[in-house]
């Protein structure tokens, strides 16, 4: 936890966004992968961590948001639990860490929300993204499960949404951490990606890493020889030369700040020629599009940037043809780049998201767009200081989407398809960065990441000793 002072800071700033009602905001339960008592790794809800830092089930924070009064509802642990958990703190000295004086068994809360209710007063809450926790708020709050989410609070989720997105400096250093935890990760993954390895061999290795620095991969691993598919979370290829390997991983603390790193390898350390081709434009893309990086400006406009970006190079080399900016207008790019270029990042590696992609990406200004592949830019909106997000452009070259485009007649103008299809066996290549934006410009978070061909290559030819292992810390 940070300071109590920090969380105190935090809510106040909410009491100051909204002025009627009683925020609510649960943790989350445990969540068993077999049969009851065998649960998952715990994974705190970020924005009851946010303000109210306990990293335990079975809590629910309450801010009366007219009188400024803050409650932790919770039931202290009994003998069963010390016996398994050893011993643990009450819930008064819990809450009092972050800042709250006022605590109330778990019992309470269903009288306390009727009483607000009777009053006509308002329960803002944020929509759930878990079953039990949607279940809950229906039984506490006396409404439909199937209406929870419709029903959440669009004051509180744009409030949030404003305290959340800048980052201060304390959460800055968080995710600083995290970015060097995944320094240490995608660097053993380019000194193992030899010929003949598993793909889960290094996807265990790498996660194993996270998990030594005392938190968790920042979501499941990305590790695979067909890059081409851009979430691609199963590992059972064998490397073979010839192959790029996509390495998308993220580690996240204990303080929930994570990091979300993209690196692309080629198996055995030595880019060939058709491989560094398309690399450079994608690295290319990447750096263009971060330079152009600063507050005031829209980051669809980094996004279309590094579209054209790609489609520059793409045409250099044969592969699209004509005006690129009629290209990149008409969307002939998407067939290569059929996603957005980032995100927003903190304490969840999508952050915020969970409150809906629209009101974090997007707003009164800047709307999402309809076209394929511009719709999934999940980040469109001006940059502010303090913004956290990710870098992220990419190649891929996906078999049927070539056959669907084709078979439409889409972009002929645009795309030399008889040269495409020699590259159907090539898989993807994305190379991902995160970026704090600055008052002036912005800055790449943490240790700096190989990613040229020549700092790639050089890492890859290191001698992989467990032994000499630096730390990150």
């Amino acid at each position: 936890m940070f300071a109590k002072h920090v969380y105190a800071d935090r809510r106040n700033r909410l009491k100051k966004e909204i002025t009627e009602g009683i925020a609510l905001f649960p943790s989350n339960p445990e969540a068993s992968f077999n049969y009851p008592a065998n649960t998952y790794h715990y994974r705190q809800d970020s924005h009851f961590s946010y303000f109210f830092g306990i990293n335990l089930p079975g809590f629910t924070g309450c801010i009366d948001l007219e009188s400024g009064e803050e409650m932790v509802f919770g039931n202290d642990f009994d003998i069963d639990d010390i016996i398994w958990m050893g011993p643990q703190p009450s819930v008064s000295d819990l809450a009092a860490e972050a800042g709250v004086h006022q605590t109330f068994a778990n019992e309470k809360l269903p009288d306390y929300i009727r009483k607000a209710q009777q009053q006509g007063r308002k329960i803002h809450f944020l929509p759930p993204y878990r079953g039990k926790v949607m279940i809950e708020l229906s039984t506490l709050l006396g409404i439909a499960a199937q209406d929870v989410k419709a029903l959440a609070s669009i004051e509180l989720i744009k409030a949030v949404v404003k305290l959340k997105e800048v980052k201060d400096s304390l959460e800055i250093a968080e995710i600083e951490k995290a970015v060097d935890v995944a320094w240490l990760m995608h660097t053993t993954a380019m000194k193992m990606a030899k010929p003949g390895m598993v793909e889960q061999e290094i996807a265990g290795t790498i996660e194993g890493i996270a998990l030594s620095y005392g938190g968790a991969v920042s979501f499941p691993i990305i590790l695979s020889v067909d890059g081409q598919t851009l979430h691609n979370h199963s590992h059972h290829n064998i490397l073979k030369e010839g192959r790029m390997l996509v390495v998308d991983a993220g580690a996240e603390l204990h303080s929930l700040y994570s990091s979300d790193i993209t690196r692309t390898l080629p198996v055995g350390g030595k880019f060939n020629q058709r491989q560094k081709e398309i690399y450079e434009i994608v690295l290319k893309a990447n750096m263009d599009s971060i330079a152009a990086i600063r507050p005031g400006k829209e980051y669809r406009e980094n996004h279309f940037l590094a579209a054209r970006v790609i489609a520059e190079g793409l045409k250099a080399i044969g592969l699209m043809k004509g005006d690129v900016d009629e290209a990149v207008a008409a969307g002939a790019h998407t067939l290569f780049f059929p996603h957005g270029l980032g995100h927003m990042m903190g304490m969840d590696v999508h952050d915020l998201e969970s409150l809906g992609e629209n009101y974090v990406g997007y707003d009164e200004h800047t709307h999402r767009a309809t076209q394929f592949g511009t719709a999934y830019l999940r980040l469109g909106k001006k940059l502010n200081p303090g913004y956290v997000l990710t870098n992220e452009p990419g190649i891929y070259f996906i078999p049927a989407l070539i056959d669907k485009f084709r078979s439409e007649g889409k972009f002929m103008d645009f795309v030399n398809y008889d040269k495409v299809e020699s590259y159907k066996d090539f898989g993807g290549i994305r190379i991902e960065d995160d970026i704090l934006v600055t008052e002036t410009g912005h800055r790449i978070l943490g240790k700096a990441i190989p990613k040229s061909v020549s700092e790639v290559e050089a890492t890859a030819a290191e001698l992989r000793d467990w032994n000499k292992i630096p730390g990150v810390f």
